[in-house]
């Protein structure tokens, strides 16, 4: 909502880490677009340098309009199998009956030869062939799928290949012939009917396994080979470190893995020229980079991986779950209530025309903003939903439907109320009007100064709160219209409300008093009044009025603790004079608090923290945000939930579209939905 400030000491060490950098830079092994030479094509400097101008598409353009990859009513089980071998495609082929739901089938054909598939195949409901380049193996072809969306429908993904390995006969380390390993992944993977069955009972039993593969085929740091700094320069994409000696992953390539596993790759931004000329190699390329990279962003985002074996020897714990959940009419049970922060900027209005200039919307801010070290996504630009107008009413549709698909439950607005006038109040105006509109909605009142700076602070004041003219009690008044909608959130019937910075009013105890009072004289019934988790010096309620409200809810980075991030490593322009904070450890403070947090609080995450776009040289960043990282943060915070009555689960997120702040789980240029899909594999999950 605003930009959150910190002490003096948070700010002199992140300047110290500007200066330490100044005397550093030059020992930096890559990141700087200019005297630094790439050592291979998937560098992070070869990334940095493609973020000027119009990104590719990052899979072949005529899929776009490939009537064969549109389905009509898809799976939610795929299998993708990449074909080089065509001798051996009848036995995968023939394999795949052994799948006992309905799946999707994408053959990414590489062999230079056609390729046709039988018009039935078991439970084959869509197939279909894409020829593609010999290069990148059978992970260019994968990638390709995930950078165009096409397997963001599916909940559970198998990944296979025709493989023959002649290599391994004579490697110096390794046991056995290419076609004993082959037999090993079938084995494992698509042993029979009720070997399938078994894999697919796990998944749908546990919700921590993210990946199947073959009996001994999880390995480790022995297997780093040339790859490790193919890695690490491809997960600095997303700004997230390399631990050398945890690393543990699929080798062979061929898995069964929740959906998001894959999906999320599309976060990583790789395109055909990331991955090496095909030339027979067997270690130190783009694929098998990203082979090791599977491993690591699976238990990255809180999943583990698994073979057949170690199934059959896990308690199953008597949960009575089965395949249903993967047939296409399955219903999904999410395991929380999911609240993002709305932002209703999007619109132009008078107070905005007097102060910014006409036609002033939160978009010019974004727009502006410029990167402030390498690699730093800046600015963010919106794909699916553009740059929206909130007045218009099929923008907030598009919203609605996409936020329901993805599992989230509604939107908390934030309201603008100033001594009885409201500000940027169209959108919430026009849902309450779309009586039609199926998107439940809630509010929190952003009680707090309107300020030049953006801080919600006492200096540069356009608009400010001034309780002495009307008193907090009449805000009650103001908002009833929409607390009465039927759609206005609730948990056990009591209608939820949040307050920013109840501090800021001196008698909030009688306040809220007052605020029930008139709530149920109007019919709403009673509150859950809910206060946001902030620090004291931004107006936090006191003792004396916590026992006012119902809950407090969590707002990161809000009431966490603020760690410095990596500066050395992200390379600071020289102008920087912002704080720089890691978050990976926002994500754990937040996680280690969710362990005993008391019924009455409600957690939080984030998607980012990045006022860039407002403050420029002077920004709060948080660095390391990425989707896996994200969704292992809402999968802690959901597990934690679980103890709770259902209708008491909720998780609450920053923000749905606070693009000025970077908390935005909008569908974006480099991150795609992925956010999005993160979210709703933990939902749904």
């Amino acid at each position: 909502m605003r930009r959150i400030t910190k002490d003096g000491a948070v700010r002199r060490l992140a300047h110290y880490g500007y200066r330490a950098r100044q005397t550093a830079v030059n020992l930096l092994e890559t990141g700087r677009p200019s005297g630094i030479r790439s050592k291979h094509p998937a560098d992070f400097v070869n990334f940095v340098a493609r973020q000027a101008g119009r990104a590719p598409s990052g899979f072949p353009d005529q899929w776009r309009i490939n009537k064969d990859l549109k389905f009509a009513s898809p799976s939610r089980v795929a299998v993708i199998l990449n074909c080089f071998y065509v001798d051996l495609l009848d036995d995968l082929l023939q394999r795949l009956t052994y799948i006992p739901v309905p799946f999707d089938l994408f053959v990414t054909n590489v062999s230079g030869s056609p390729v046709a598939l039988p018009q039935s195949l078991g439970k084959m409901a869509h197939g279909v062939v894409l020829d593609c380049e010999n290069r990148g193996r059978d992970i260019l072809p994968m990638i390709s799928l995930i950078n165009g969306g096409f397997l963001d429908r599916y909940a559970l993904i198998l990944k296979v290949h025709t493989k023959k390995s002649p290599w391994r006969e004579s490697h110096e380390v390794l046991s056995g012939s290419g076609e004993q390993w082959r037999d090993v992944f079938l084995d494992s993977l698509l042993p029979s009917a009720e070997g399938v069955e078994e894999i697919l009972t796990a998944f749908a039993q546990d919700c921590h396994l993210g990946l199947v593969t073959a009996d001994g085929n999880i390995v480790g740091t022995e297997h780093w080979g040339g790859d490790q700094r193919i890695v690490e320069q491809i997960l600095r994409r997303i700004e997230l470190s390399v631990d050398p000696d945890s690393l543990r992953f699929p080798a062979g390539s061929m898995y069964w893995c929740r959906g998001f596993v894959l999906q999320g790759l599309r976060c990583l931004n790789l395109i055909r020229e990331d991955f090496d000329k095909e030339a027979g190699q067997i270690d130190a390329t783009t694929a098998h980079a990203v082979e090791r990279i599977i491993g690591i962003l699976t238990e990255e985002s809180g999943l583990v991986m698994s073979t057949p074996g170690e199934l059959a020897r896990q308690d199953k714990g008597g949960a009575d779950v089965g395949l249903q959940c993967w047939m296409p009419d399955a219903q999904p049970n999410p395991r929380a209530t999911v609240i993002p922060f709305y932002l209703p900027q999007f619109h132009p209005s008078e107070h905005n025309n007097e102060w910014w200039g006409t036609g002033f919307t939160e978009w010019h801010n974004v727009a502006g903003a410029v990167p402030t070290y390498e690699g730093h996504y800046q600015p963010r630009i919106p794909t699916e939903l553009g740059f929206y107008d909130l007045r218009l009413d099929e923008v907030r549709e598009q919203q609605a439907t996409m936020a329901r698909e993805h599992g989230i439950a509604g939107f908390m607005y934030y309201y603008y109320w100033f001594s009885g006038e409201r500000l940027l109040h169209v959108p919430i105006e026009r849902l309450h009007a779309d009586t039609d509109l199926d998107q439940p909605f809630c509010i929190m009142w952003a009680n707090e100064n309107w300020t030049r700076r953006w801080d919600g602070r006492s200096a540069d004041i356009l608009i400010g709160q001034h309780y002495d003219r009307v008193p907090a009690e009449d805000f009650i008044d103001d908002v009833t219209e929409f607390l009465l909608d039927p759609r206005y959130m609730r948990v056990d019937g009591k209608a939820v409300l949040a307050v920013y910075r109840p501090g800021q009013m001196e008698n909030f105890a009688a306040v809220a008093s007052q605020w029930r009072s008139r709530a149920r004289e109007a019919g709403i019934g009673e509150l859950l009044l809910l206060s946001v988790d902030v620090a004291k010096d931004f107006d936090a309620i006191d003792e004396q009025a916590m026992g006012r409200v119902d809950g407090i809810l969590e707002f990161p980075p809000h009431g966490l603790p603020w760690q410095v991030g990596p500066t050395l490593e992200a390379g600071l322009d020289k102008r920087w004079r912002g704080n720089f904070m890691s978050y990976q450890a926002t994500a754990q403070a937040s996680i280690n608090r969710a362990l005993d947090m008391p019924d009455t609080y409600y957690p939080g995450a984030m998607v980012n923290f990045d006022n860039t776009a407002r403050r420029q040289w002077h920004p709060d960043v948080w660095y390391g945000s990425n989707p896996y990282t994200f969704r292992r943060w809402i999968a802690a915070q959901a597990q934690a939930l679980a103890v709770r009555p259902r209708e008491q689960r909720l998780l609450f997120i920053n923000a749905w579209n606070e693009w000025a702040e970077s908390a935005v789980l909008e569908p974006t240029t480099r991150f795609g939905r992925t956010f999005l899909l993160a979210v709703r594999d933990v939902m749904w999950n």
